[in-house]
């Protein structure tokens, strides 16, 4: 019963940060999912794949792992490059590339 330590990366359908700031303790599935051959539905027998625990911060999340003896593994977060950009970029006179539209 491994657990997984994270902080969610923000989804591809926002461009906000939202739900991005927690950390999250997520077990690893102890077993595969099974397709139901009549209705193509997948299921598992592994009650702790429904578990999610949100902390508001690593050090949480990993006392709570310890506290109740919980194997885990720490994934850190990987921060994208912070790129500052302005509009009247767009319309500057020494721009590098060729105008398009």
């Amino acid at each position: 019963m491994l657990a997984r330590i994270y902080r969610p990366a923000k989804t591809a359908m926002q461009s906000g940060k939202a739900k991005t700031r927690q950390w999250r303790l997520e077990f690893e599935p102890a077993s595969a999912r099974t397709i139901d051959p009549l209705i193509g539905w997948t299921s598992s027998a592994d009650m702790n794949g429904q578990v999610r625990l949100d902390f508001d911060s690593k050090e949480e999340a990993i006392a709570y792992a310890e506290r109740y003896g919980i194997p885990f593994r720490l994934h850190e977060p990987q921060e994208p490059p912070v790129i500052i950009k302005a509009y009247a970029d767009n319309f500057a006179t020494n721009r590098k590339v060729s105008w398009t539209h």
